[in-house]
């Protein structure tokens, strides 16, 4: 992964944090449930696009690698195994 890719996805990964304190406080603080659900759902599709752009990483170094190695079965069976874990977390 290239260091501004890594860059972009730690901050994702930061403001994610942030928003769990936040659900965390809204319960300390008795919020409605409403506010926070919605908060829980804005920490999902966070997480869930975080989790797109790493894939789409892996899959790019994956497919360049076969490229380099010439070795495409073993790439594209490791990109479909990671695709697997992937969309059985949603």
């Amino acid at each position: 992964m290239q260091a501004e890719e890594r860059k972009k996805i730690i901050s994702r990964l930061r403001r994610i944090e942030g928003q769990v304190r936040g659900v965390q406080r809204m319960i300390e603080e008795e919020a409605d449930c409403s506010e926070i659900l919605n908060q829980i759902a804005a920490i999902k599709s966070a997480v869930h696009q975080a989790g797109v752009i790493i894939f789409e990483n892996h899959a790019h170094e994956c497919i360049a690698k076969s490229l380099q190695t010439g070795d495409s079965g073993e790439a594209f069976d490791e990109m479909v195994k990671v695709m697997g874990w992937f969309i059985n977390l949603q």
